[in-house]
């Protein structure tokens, strides 16, 4: 029997409802009948002080989702994809993705001062190490503090004073429509993104035949190939929101080109690798760069 109804499931933030209702316009597209955002309230949401990694990791962004999936609650769940785990929860498939958005870094500073600029001591806010050790790499002169919050939370912080610049996702600001915050933007060869930045990923149950049909519907499968190839070098390193990686690809004609990063714990010692191969191989490449990124770094990585 045909559904008459499919239920999305999202984090309740004004980005996070952006992105669902780009999934539920693209699905209107290829389904006819209702279409429902479900908000839910994750850990992630409720905590927006301690660092994730204190607090379990990634998935306190997508486990609260995840079981109103698995209980049948809602029948997809729409995340940005940087913030899920690499290891899939038994049970549910995450293979699905619209177009992807910008995966750039940008930088939002008081008085729209450039990162070359701002003043030695300054206090930069991040709630990523990666980011952290990336900018460390170019300035040792600044300080780096904790931020944790959406987008306007962390914004808002900035310009109470409490930071005189912090880092985002070009993608958020994007969708936001706040462009006109941004004071400098960062190419992927510049700083390199976590992975599956810029993406959003649509998630259902494994069994649920029906939705993953109109769900490859919908699915750009450029963004697939990427997402799933840079995960992979995650899965490879079993790396989480604590580890300091990034990973970003591009596809060019039948090749796909991955770039990774990895630092130590400290941030001290940083290890790159550079690869391609034919698109038919990107998993491969994925985990042959996890392995090479693992090799080079001896374990170092890991907290």
């Amino acid at each position: 029997m045909k559904r008459e109804k499919i239920i999305i499931g999202s984090r309740g933030s004004s980005l996070a409802m952006i992105y669902a209702d780009n999934v539920k316009s693209k699905l209107k597209e290829v389904f006819s009948k209702d279409i429902e955002i479900k908000k839910i309230v994750t850990t992630g949401d409720e905590n927006q002080k301690d660092r994730l990694s204190d607090l379990g990791g990634k998935g306190l962004f997508s486990k609260k989702i995840e079981d109103e999936l698995l209980e049948n609650n809602i029948d997809i769940a729409v995340h940005a994809l940087k913030d899920m785990p690499s290891i899939e929860t038994d049970g549910l498939e995450t293979n699905y993705f619209l177009k992807r958005n910008s995966p750039n870094e940008i930088l939002v500073s008081n008085k729209k001062i450039k990162f070359n600029d701002l003043k030695p001591n300054s206090i930069i806010g991040t709630s990523s190490y990666r980011r952290e050790y990336q900018l460390k790499n170019k300035r040792t002169d600044l300080n780096y503090k904790l931020i944790r919050g959406n987008v306007d939370t962390r914004i808002k912080k900035m310009e109470n004073g409490d930071y005189d610049a912090i880092i985002l996702s070009k993608a958020g600001i994007d969708s936001l429509k706040i462009n006109d915050k941004i004071s400098e933007e960062f190419e992927t060869d510049d700083l390199i993104p976590c992975a599956g930045q810029g993406i959003i990923a649509i998630q259902c149950k494994e069994t649920d035949i029906e939705i993953k049909k109109l769900l490859e519907k919908i699915n750009d499968n450029h963004s697939r190939i990427r997402a799933n190839t840079e995960r992979e070098v995650l899965k490879t390193l079993e790396g989480d929101c604590d580890t300091a990686v990034g990973a970003f690809s591009n596809i060019d004609g039948n090749n796909i080109i991955l770039s990774a990063e990895l630092f130590s714990v400290d941030g001290k010692h940083r290890y790159f690798i550079k690869d391609k191969k034919e698109i038919n191989l990107a998993k491969e490449l994925g985990r042959e760069v996890g392995e090479a990124l693992k090799s080079q770094s001896k374990g170092s990585y890991k907290r």
